[in-house]
């Protein structure tokens, strides 16, 4: 990590990362329209949101932030291939990395790493099935739809919440 690295991470150790995290939940779902209206149209303006591929585009239609980040896309925007064995992205975003996942070890950008069985929780029994797999990192940017999809056909059968810090991002 380089010092400016180091400096530009700093602030997310020391606030009290809690009370802003609880901050930043009430402010992103406030319904006051004038806040809210305001958050939107500076997030457009500074991004470049492409609204013309949102199902709604009226910023007074969204009833908060947080309603405006997780907007649908029109139908049909993403068509997905329904050729055999295709796998689709799951979200819109850049892939910032790929590679495989070398006894459950996840190599990424900087020398950082993860294990399949932290990502997952501890839970060596979710975490095995991608022992020696593969895996992609995908950014999402603030322009970037925010809903996941699965990549693949199937059902989903459980959501489990990994509780732990969430830190901002960037794309290095």
């Amino acid at each position: 990590m380089t010092i400016k690295e180091a400096l530009t991470t700093l602030p997310q150790y020391v606030l009290p990362h809690h009370a802003l995290s609880a901050m930043m939940s009430r402010l992103t779902h406030a319904e006051n329209k004038t806040l809210k209206n305001l958050l939107i149209s500076r997030v457009i303006k500074h991004y470049g949101v492409n609204m013309a591929e949102a199902l709604v585009q009226d910023i007074d239609a969204f009833k908060s932030f947080n309603d405006f980040f997780t907007r649908e896309l029109k139908p049909g925007l993403r068509p997905v291939s329904s050729e055999l064995g295709a796998v689709a992205c799951p979200a819109d975003g850049v892939v910032s990395q790929s590679g495989l996942i070398s006894d459950g070890n996840i190599f990424q950008a900087k020398g950082k790493s993860f294990t399949a069985l932290d990502l997952l929780g501890g839970s060596a029994e979710r975490a095995e099935p991608f022992n020696n797999g593969a895996f992609t990192t995908i950014y999402l940017s603030p322009k970037d739809y925010h809903r996941l999809h699965m990549p693949l056909a199937g059902t989903l059968t459980e959501m489990v919440h990994i509780p732990g810090r969430l830190f901002s991002v960037n794309t290095s």
